[in-house]
């Protein structure tokens, strides 16, 4: 008998759609098992998912008491098994996704298993979203054409996604142009307290809880549903009938206070937000968000908080379910019998926020919210906020100390040093906040008002993770204004947030080549690392939609915003920034007047249909997708091709060679980027070989169900420095075969052909930033079997192990300068078939031969942990990645 049916905790609660079942916490408190009542809500979450899956065969009572007793102090974590509700993509991650299940189909069947098996068990929703780029902008016709080229560009994915809608159960794409996946989240899909057909045939409510192949899954944490961002490879596992396996996570308690003080906003709040608790350091830690102050916050507040979780480090930021959350549910034209339903199972079952309740936390951070100011962040990391008022001299100083550029401005030239040549209203984060779009709006309509407009330079846009917030535009009257300062609707989707921003117009795009020019950009988004955002713009800055309009008016970062005027008006007076700032008053009553649940209903009433373009898209029937040799946009995956039934022990790792040796701070965007394709490079000459134009290459991120294309774009950004090839930028590295510095994609080729194993070394944070799961495919692809970083993000760290790759960190306060390592030796891993989590092993590092004649040089032993983290994890690196053991599993019946 499971811990659930000894302690009666299946209980019934009587709701507007009857009477349902549910898992009773309380039952816990009445056996005096742990102590619930003290726990985070976010680890509550977590044990009632344990208590509803307890079945002594993956889920056990064992669990149950872990997470009830769950210790604050964390001093010995414990591994336990995750049952998320469902699960939701985007199409970058998404598309390899579904050409992984294709391929794990035919690999079943190849083994004699039914490849019927390889099917999701919980639902999936996919969300198109990253496509569009903006290659029109400032024109009344730019949604239309925007439109018209995406389409052009990814008809052979959008074909394979409507035969994955048609062949997988349980599996539901949204259309492109209908908004961002966790804008369509939060607005649409979460229910909060799911309601479900149990095994008996009777329903059964539980908390909503999911993951998402992006690392921004974590905005639903706003509303009080705990998901956050894995790579492709852990959700397919999870949409296969996996448990997510993890450690339990220590909780910060964030305390809020007050309020915000007129003029800041949501997206000043979060980049605070972001920079205290990078300083704090919640890497791999849940942050639970309490106090006065979350009265004071709307529910899209609380969403932009969430929504930065990967920014800052952790794996969810969460805020309790509460009357703002039922208003917000309300607000997005929610059934009331919904609405009703999250309010009485949260109160029954211990899932409603009370401020009195003594909870135990790791440890608390406290933030008054009164003493948030105007910010960016910038130029390279959401994590460096700057105030407004600071905003020109640390650009100067950024300037000089970062780039190496003369912070003395040129006269003659309107595109100097600063010149912000890309404004863009742009991501979830903002875009699914009512206040800060209606800020930007208001803003817009009194520079307009005043004469004011946006510099010839500037390449504007306006791309909505919602339809609805060009309904509530419309509604509000302020279309027209956004319109005459080149905010015109680009698109429904990411952009430039994830680097579509789209080409710069050529004079623009010349005068920065010619003068050397570090523009920059200024966007309401999350991401602002080296190359994510235009290969032009080096200096790239997180701001608040309002802020977003008033540096396309002024048409540079070199400015006090502050103090100094925007420009002139059309009385010939000087217009200052504080002159057109809209009230909070006046967003209020904008957002009371222009805001409908009848818009919500009406935009999602017919999600899956999508326009007229999707509706022609062609389907595909069967149960094997029919792979075309000749796509360069689809192709069968070698993962599983000579896989065998068979499990090989781990043997150790010899005679590696080093392909890439990196500092600090390297992002997945370093790794596997997601933007354009240079023809120069192994990617674009692959292409070109088949008959691809470059003006057809399309993005790295739209190529991910080739691995053709992706195994010669790993480490390709522009901005990755390779310190085998010191002084160069981009994906090259020292082939120790040729002796010659050449594209990392080539000398990877070359060590296969002579059977080398590699390595990368690495520094800190090292694969921080999107859950692409690409980042370790295409390393695994590339051929390295190990990384050897200071510390790793979250995500990546996880990807790598999904993929077989050994992820080892150095030792405290030793890395590869401390070592005295160069990259240029060779290394044995001395790992084996009894590895265990965490385990300390030995590396050897030999040096070459110092001259003609020499045999070896000197040989550096030094330890370093191994980062494979739990026992299930050991079985995924053991069978060579996560989708091999359950592939094996299905294989045996």
């Amino acid at each position: 008998m499971s811990l659930k049916d000894s302690f009666k905790a299946r209980q019934m609660l009587a709701t507007a759609e009857g009477e349902v079942a549910y898992f009773d916490l309380k039952a816990l408190v009445r056996a005096g098992v742990g102590h619930v009542e003290r726990l985070p809500l976010s680890i509550r979450v977590l044990l009632e998912s344990a208590l509803r899956n307890c079945d002594e065969y993956i889920v056990t009572s064992e669990h149950v008491k872990t997470l009830a007793g769950w210790d604050a102090e964390q001093t010995e974590p414990v591994e336990i098994p995750f049952m998320p509700g469902r699960v939701v993509l985007q199409d970058f991650t998404g598309v390899p996704a579904v050409v992984d299940l294709a391929a794990l189909r035919d690999a079943a069947k190849r083994l004699g298993a039914d490849p019927r098996k390889i099917n999701p068990l919980v639902p999936c929703d996919l969300v198109i979203d990253h496509s569009v780029q903006v290659d029109y902008f400032a024109a009344e016709d730019s949604l239309r054409l925007n439109l018209l080229v995406e389409f052009e560009r990814n008809k052979e994915r959008y074909e394979f996604l409507k035969w994955g809608q048609q062949a997988f159960d349980n599996f539901r794409v949204v259309p492109p142009g209908t908004g961002i996946v966790h804008q369509v989240n939060l607005e649409y899909l979460a229910d909060v307290v799911s309601l479900r057909e149990g095994a008996d045939g009777g329903r059964i409510a539980f908390p909503d809880s999911l993951v998402g192949t992006d690392s921004h899954t974590t905005m639903i944490n706003g509303i009080g549903v705990v998901g956050w961002g894995v790579g492709g490879i852990e959700a397919e596992a999870v949409m296969l009938g996996q448990p997510i396996y993890m450690l339990t996570p220590r909780v910060v308690g964030f305390k809020l206070t007050g309020r915000l003080a007129e003029g800041a906003t949501a997206t000043d709040l979060v980049l605070t937000v972001t920079q205290m608790l990078r300083k704090v350091g919640v890497v791999g830690q849940f942050v639970e968000f309490f106090g006065e102050g979350l009265d004071a916050l709307s529910l899209p507040d609380r969403a932009t908080i969430a929504n930065m979780a990967p920014e800052y480090g952790a794996t969810v930021g969460y805020f309790p379910i509460d009357d703002v959350a039922l208003d917000y549910l309300r607000m997005t034209g929610r059934p009331r019998k919904v609405v009703e339903r999250v309010e009485k199972y949260a109160k029954a079952n211990m899932f409603w926020r009370d401020d009195a309740a003594r909870i135990a936390y790791t440890k608390i951070v406290e933030l008054d919210l009164a003493s948030i100011e105007p910010s960016l962040a910038g130029p390279k990391r959401p994590q460096d906020r700057i105030a407004l008022s600071n905003m020109k001299s640390q650009w100067q100083k950024d300037l000089t100390a970062t780039f190496g550029k003369s912070a003395i401005r040129n006269p003659q030239s309107a595109i100097a040093h600063g010149a912000v040549v890309i404004a863009a209203i742009t991501s979830c984060t903002n875009t699914s906040n009512p206040s800060v779009m209606l800020a930007a709006g208001l803003l817009a309509k009194k520079a307009v008002g005043k004469g004011l407009s946006r510099k010839p330079w500037v390449k504007t846009s306006l791309a909505p993770g919602s339809r609805v917030v060009t309904d509530y535009y419309a509604a509000a009257g302020l279309t027209k204004y956004l319109d005459q300062l080149g905010f015109n609707l680009v698109g429904y989707g990411c952009t430039t947030c994830i680097g579509n921003s789209g080409p710069l117009p050529e004079a623009v795009a010349k005068a920065i080549e010619a003068g050397d020019v570090v523009a920059a950009s200024v966007l309401s988004g999350n991401r602002n690392f080296e190359g994510r955002i235009n290969p032009h713009v080096k200096a790239n800055y997180l701001a608040s939609p309002p802020l977003v309009v008033a540096y396309a008016l002024a048409g540079t970062v070199d400015i006090d915003l502050v103090n100094e005027p925007l420009g002139k008006g059309k009385d010939g007076k000087p217009v200052y920034l504080r002159d057109i700032w809209p009230t909070q008053e006046e967003v209020r009553r904008t957002l009371a007047a222009a805001v409908k649940p009848e818009q919500f209903v009406t935009r999602y009433a017919d999600v899956e249909t999508g326009d007229e373009q999707w509706q022609k898209v062609a389907i595909t029937e069967g149960d094997l997708f029919a792979w075309d040799e000749g796509s360069t946009y689809i192709q069968h995956p070698p993962f599983f091709r000579e896989m065998t039934p068979e499990v090989k022990p781990i043997k150790a790792i010899r005679g590696a060679r080093v392909l890439a040796k990196l500092g600090d701070s390297v992002t997945t965007d370093h790794i596997s980027p997601a933007g354009s394709i240079k023809k120069e490079t192994p990617g674009g000459k692959y292409l070109m070989e088949r008959g691809v134009q470059p003006a057809d290459f399309n993005s790295y991120g739209s190529r991910r169900g080739n691995d053709r294309v992706m195994t010669r774009g790993t480490f390709a950004n522009i901005r990755v420095r390779n310190q085998l090839a010191p002084g160069t930028e981009g994906g090259v590295t020292m082939d120790f075969t040729t002796g010659k510095v050449g594209f990392i994609y080539d000398a990877a080729m070359n060590y296969q052909k002579q059977g080398v194993p590699l390595v990368v070394l690495a520094g800190a944070d090292y694969g921080m930033g999107s859950s692409r799961d690409w980042a370790a495919k295409g390393t695994y692809l590339l051929g390295v079997r190990a990384v050897i970083a200071k510390s790793f993000e979250r995500i990546h760290r996880s990807n790598l192990v999904g993929m077989g790759v050994l992820p080892l960190e150095f030792m405290p306060g030793q890395d590869a300068a401390s070592l005295g390592l160069t990259g240029e030796e060779t290394f044995d891993i001395d790992v084996n078939d009894d590895l265990k989590p965490g385990r300390v092993l030995t590396v050897k590092a030999s040096a070459p031969a110092p001259g003609p004649g020499s045999e070896s040089g000197e040989v550096k032993t030094f330890k370093a942990k191994c980062r494979i983290d739990t026992p299930v994890e050991i079985e995924y690196y053991r069978n060579g990645g996560i989708l091999h053991t359950v592939l094996r599993k299905i294989a045996r019946g």
